[in-house]
């Protein structure tokens, strides 16, 4: 058995698939952060635990669910509401934990990002890591950007290579623009602030390499035009019609967004340096 956790705010569009479909791997939790909608209700109607916390940031409403959720299996799967577990999915899951040896605190998991029915498989680089599934008591979340990442982790976290299907655009493109327009000011304070060792770019952990990529990425002269083209065209993303193309181009945007931002904040930054500097 797994017991579920999805964290939500205004998800009565996505809520009852997630929830139906996560449903056969065990007991389900909400931890909702004040939702206007019949978010709430949706989760009490099919059987939820639900909490309500207001929210601060994604690592810290995770931490905060492993604390206080009535969780009833060694094995925590967080999902969002817009993410659905399919059978081979939970399969894989159930089969994963069955066999985890002593030493192992987690799973990475990986999606199939969905546009109007279609898997961005290319546009996307399938697969992408995160790490989503723990043993109770050996793992913690921290913040990175604008997500989370694991922290203290005791022991090691293996891969599930199954992939479970994230519809992020489910609530209109309006919605999504407006909600990585929020993400890039924190993904550009994130990677401004983020002093990696160059050699954590090599490294085999996708959590280990991907803020340090990320860090060195966004200060390339034409970096959102290169997040267009590296998917676009090298990695045949154009074989995904129009919905690549779409999701391309505003890939591109937000790192875009990104870099304006690391802009803005090294002027500030070096403003209030010379406002406080002595004559």
């Amino acid at each position: 058995m797994i017991s579920v956790v999805v964290l939500t705010k205004n998800e009565e569009r996505d809520l009852q698939s997630c929830l139906e479909a996560a449903s056969p791997l065990g007991d389900l939790h909400v931890v909702d952060s004040g939702s206007e909608d019949s978010t709430v209700a949706i989760a009490n109607k099919a059987g939820a635990k639900v909490l309500i916390h207001p929210f601060q940031s994604f690592g810290r409403q995770r931490n905060f669910s492993l604390d206080h959720c009535e969780i009833e299996s060694e094995w925590v799967l967080f999902l969002d509401a817009d993410e659905l577990a399919t059978p081979e999915f939970r399969e894989a899951a159930l089969a994963a934990t069955r066999e985890a040896g002593g030493d192992i605190a987690g799973f990475y998991c990986c999606w199939k990002m969905m546009l109007d029915d279609r898997w961005l498989k290319r546009c996307d680089s399938f697969p992408k890591w995160q790490f989503r599934l723990l043993r109770m008591g050996k793992a913690r979340f921290t913040d990175f950007g604008h997500g989370q990442k694991e922290g203290q982790v005791e022991g090691h976290i293996g891969y599930l290579k199954e992939p479970y299907l994230h519809f992020g655009f489910s609530k209109g493109w309006s919605h999504w623009l407006a909600r990585h327009n929020r993400y890039s000011s924190q993904e550009a304070r994130a990677r401004l602030d983020s002093k990696r060792p160059w050699q954590e770019i090599f490294s085999r952990h996708p959590s280990t390499r991907n803020p340090a990529l990320k860090s060195v990425l966004s200060r390339l002269p034409g970096w959102p035009l290169i997040r267009f083209f590296y998917p676009y065209l090298l990695k045949f993303g154009f074989l995904e019609g129009r919905q690549g193309f779409i999701y391309c181009v505003n890939l591109a945007y937000y790192e875009f967004l990104i870099q304006i931002k690391m802009s803005e904040l090294k002027h500030q930054t070096s403003n209030k340096v010379d406002m406080i500097s002595p004559l």
